[in-house]
């Protein structure tokens, strides 16, 4: 199977003034073909480094894809890099000189002499048509191998990738002969570690599909991935590792894919006819937020309050103000009667609430930095608990905001399990979540 090496090039990648979107979109297309991207790289617009990083992809690589660099200044240099490293002269296209002739003439433009230089091609090389700017593609085939220079800007790079480059990879290099397919288990209320050590001897023994461990935010992931002759067959690799990796981590799988938790709970939420209201101090309505995405959610979601400061906590949700005297704003009791208090406001079944220091100050030897305390209410019953995290506000706001929703799941999976859910009345009484 060959392999393809993609190199982005433009200063601007590396100082992180625009975002490299061109990998992502390549990974995409030539996973879809079934051919092989073992590897990335970025580079400057500087000749000599240009050249280096073709020298090493040229040499492991069947084809190497660059985007970037083909305009008229001085610093678009990919095919001037391309054609020195491989001892090639750069020749003037007619059909690409034509081109710009037309391009500059029919907008009442006068061509400067440096836009000539996107009408050159490294000898031997074709142009790739460009009806969306001024230059051109290369492909370049020599050796064996292939080099496919392409245009940095996306309304460019795109089309010609659709109309030229994918034909061209699935008639020479077969792209298409397989795919390569992924699916994508979403877990939470488990650590990374956790969930590897329960199933390291099949990652260990992984072939095809290969399985891919991630973690973020509170949420661990593991990435399948299959190549096939076909779309169907590819699937059911896929179904024979997922079933047995739900045989070691079913319980803490929430969902596939690009589902979200928040989505998932008001999938849930929906389908049980249950109604939930918010009391956030720490997470700062981050909660209401992620559960409000979701189209809809106004049959679920009906009231979110963030009380920060003490004296809202008293005001709005009717804590005591002994509570937090004795207790303070970060505990289990506040956390609680935040809860009972939002839910008794709103009328709702049930009531989430977050309390806790997202720093960087605030903190003590007691309380420090990153803990938090989660409450879940409903009639009859309560749920509360406490949480350590690290890292910056914002990550510790993230991952309170993940994990009172993954509270907020275990709840609703443990009605569903049992065949109903908790009506109004607290008897338990209603339809299967």
């Amino acid at each position: 199977m060959p392999t393809v090496e993609v190199i982005s090039v433009g200063t601007e990648l590396l100082l992180g003034q625009i975002l490299n979107t061109h990998g992502q979109y390549l990974g995409r297309e030539l996973a879809a073909l079934g051919l092989d991207l073992y590897y990335q790289t970025s580079v400057g617009d500087n000749r000599a480094r240009v050249i280096q990083a073709f020298a090493r992809a040229w040499e492991r690589s069947d084809v190497v894809i660059l985007t970037g660099g083909l305009g008229p200044t001085d610093d678009d240099l990919t095919k001037e890099a391309v054609a020195g490293f491989l001892g090639l002269e750069l020749i003037e296209d007619a059909a690409s000189r034509r081109w710009l002739d037309k391009f500059f003439a029919r907008r009442g433009r006068r061509m400067t002499p440096n836009n000539l230089k996107q009408a050159t091609l490294p000898q031997g090389a074709k142009a790739l048509p460009n009806p969306n700017g001024t230059a051109p593609g290369v492909l370049l085939e020599t050796g064996g191998k292939a080099a496919i220079m392409l245009p940095g800007p996306p309304a460019e790079l795109l089309p010609m990738f659709a109309d030229h480059v994918r034909p061209y990879l699935i008639e020479r290099w077969g792209g298409g002969r397989t795919v390569i397919v992924s699916r994508v288990l979403r877990l939470c209320g488990i650590g990374e570690s956790d969930a590897e050590t329960r199933v390291k001897d099949i990652l260990t023994r992984q072939g095809n599909p290969t399985i891919a461990p991630l973690a973020s935010g509170g949420e661990v992931t593991f990435r399948l991935t299959a190549k096939a002759t076909t779309p169907a067959e590819g699937s059911v690799l896929l179904d024979q590792a997922e079933a047995e990796m739900r045989g070691r981590l079913g319980q803490h799988i929430y969902g596939l894919d690009q589902q979200t938790l928040s989505d998932v709970v008001g999938d849930q939420m929906t389908r049980a006819s249950l109604t939930i209201a918010l009391a956030e101090s720490c997470t700062g309505g981050l909660i209401g937020h992620q559960l409000t995405q979701r189209p809809g959610s106004s049959d679920y979601f009906r009231l979110g309050v963030i009380a920060y400061a003490n004296e809202a906590k008293t005001a709005a949700l009717g804590v005591p103000a002994e509570v937090i005297r004795d207790h303070g704003a970060v505990s289990e009791e506040t956390a609680l009667a935040m809860a009972l208090g939002v839910r008794r406001v709103a009328g709702t079944d049930m009531a989430l609430a977050t309390t806790g220091i997202a720093g960087p100050g605030g903190g003590t030897p007691d309380k420090p930095v990153g803990l938090v305390y989660g409450a879940l209410v409903w009639p009859g019953g309560e749920d509360v608990r406490r949480w350590d995290f690290i890292g910056g506000r914002q990550h510790i706001k993230e991952r309170a905001a993940f994990a009172a929703l993954t509270m907020l799941w275990d709840h609703l999976k443990g009605l569903r399990q049992t065949g109903g859910v908790a009506g109004k009345d607290g008897t338990g009484a209603g339809a299967g979540v």
